[in-house]
């Protein structure tokens, strides 16, 4: 049985029973058979009750923070906006879900009576594997389409936010979508190497590349739909012309915030070398001004880590640069405290031969990098396996898109950075993963397409 810990004390908070291999082979064969019943509804049904859901959610903001908040550690302000920001990712499925998949007529030939359409089926059963750092994005990215579509889901939440999961299921079942349609799945490793062995037709799979590289060994038999959102090395460059102050104080809010657990966090940065140092301070100002502490605490920036193994990975990327040379400027090591903390840090003096510049972070732990022009920033930009964002802070456009229009990512920043939109895909390429969510794009990624070739007789 799962314990659920607090990060910010290592208190227990409850412990919540796994999902056995009977229960999830037991919800696969319900969610068989009611799945199509479901597909079959009106899609302005199945929209109204994820809109009953989105107005549960709307009137819960904070219960759903304050549980998110003890789950994971995010602090109270940054679990509240998330709560806050995913309403507007359900109101742009809701607007668009119509128009995307509404049946389109692309040929009527009346002199030989033929008719070519398009329509959309959906793909049955998925199983979606959530993550823990941004539970609500990261899951109504998947759900909340799937569902429009007119599939089932298989849901398991992270075991490191285990009570978020459960209240998104609960809030599911009370707006009106069939418990047999939405069903969450808790637990480990265990509950999703169980799911993954079921015949479902898509997985939905959000975490690191090394599981995710795993789950493709395991589905590829199947020929099931495969999406993979995996991790990030995310690469920043400062150019010369461009305000030091503005650069430095966005760059170290997309370095550490949610304590530098995102896919999308900044996680190298590269400056030119007439600023280096200019920059460097400002970073350096900004990040001493974070406040860490009680993630209870309205004022607080950074709270714990969410996870107690993760730790021992940060003081291994810590070890590896100081040992390699890097200048360590401040931060280094764990908060000494109950609980799961470690220290915003910084290193300059780094090199690509550290695996601070190389291997996923994944928490309060950054490198900045002098450089000497616009190319050798892209090239040490282009210098990673993965392939998620990338970011370039200067003062002409054109000179952004020169750099990185070449570099193979799937999200291009200028002037700003650890952005995400409802309106654009969110999609990672090598090691970041396959297929896309959010956009048109990501609701199609839960629906088949059907051409109907129709000839008059």
């Amino acid at each position: 049985m799962p314990r659920l810990i607090n990060p910010a004390t290592g208190d227990l908070v409850r412990e919540v029973p796994d999902a056995m291999p009977e229960d999830i082979a037991r919800a696969l064969m319900l969610a068989t058979a009611a799945q199509p019943a479901w597909a079959r509804l009106p899609l302005t049904d199945r929209l109204g009750r994820i809109a009953a859901f989105r107005a549960l959610v709307a009137a819960a903001v904070e219960p759903l923070a304050c549980a998110l908040t003890i789950d994971m550690g995010k602090p109270i302000t940054q679990a509240r906006s998330e709560v806050v920001a995913v309403l507007d990712r359900i109101d742009f499925f809701l607007a668009r879900a119509a128009t995307v998949l509404a049946p389109q007529e692309l040929l009527r030939d009346e002199k030989s009576g033929l008719v070519e359409r398009l329509s959309y089926e959906a793909l049955g059963v998925i199983a979606n594997i959530s993550a823990w750092n941004y539970p609500w994005f990261v899951g109504a990215n998947v759900f909340i389409p799937a569902l429009i579509a007119g599939n089932a889901v298989l849901y398991k939440p992270s075991e490191h936010a285990t009570q978020t999961g459960l209240a998104i299921a609960a809030m599911m079942h009370q707006a009106g979508v069939p418990r047999e349609i939405f069903v969450a799945l808790p637990g480990g490793a265990d509950t999703g190497a169980n799911l993954m062995a079921q015949p479902v037709d898509g997985v939905f799979f959000t975490g690191s590349w090394r599981t995710g590289q795993a789950i493709a060994t395991a589905v590829g038999p199947s020929m099931a739909r495969l999406q993979l959102e995996l991790g990030g090395k995310d690469p920043v460059y400062v150019a010369e012309d461009v305000d030091l102050a503005i650069a430095a104080a966005a760059t170290a809010d997309g370095a550490f915030y949610n304590a530098g657990q995102s896919c999308c966090s900044v996680e190298r940065i590269y400056v030119h070398h007439s600023v280096h140092e200019a920059f460097v301070a400002r970073f350096i100002a900004t990040v001493r001004g974070f406040v860490v502490g009680d993630p209870d605490d309205e004022r607080t920036y950074i709270g714990p880590i969410a996870r107690e193994a993760h730790l021992g990975h940060l003081a291994g990327q810590v070890a590896d640069a100081r040992r390699k040379g890097a200048t360590m400027l401040c931060g280094g090591g764990r908060i000494d405290r109950p609980g799961w903390w470690f220290q915003p840090t910084v290193f300059t003096n780094v090199d690509h031969s550290m695996e601070l510049m190389r291997e996923e972070t994944f928490g309060p732990l950054i490198g900045i990098q002098s450089v000497r022009d616009d190319a050798e920033a892209r090239a040490l930009m282009a210098d990673t396996a993965y392939g998620l964002t990338a970011g370039v802070y200067c003062r002409e456009p054109q000179r952004a898109e020169a750099i990185l229009g070449g570099l193979d990512v799937g999200t291009a920043y200028w002037n700003c950075c650890d952005r995400v939109s409802p309106r654009l895909p969110w999609s990672g390429r090598r090691h970041s993963g396959v297929g896309c969510t959010l956009s048109d794009a990501g609701i199609l990624a839960f629906a088949q397409p059907k051409a109907w070739h129709l000839r008059r007789a």
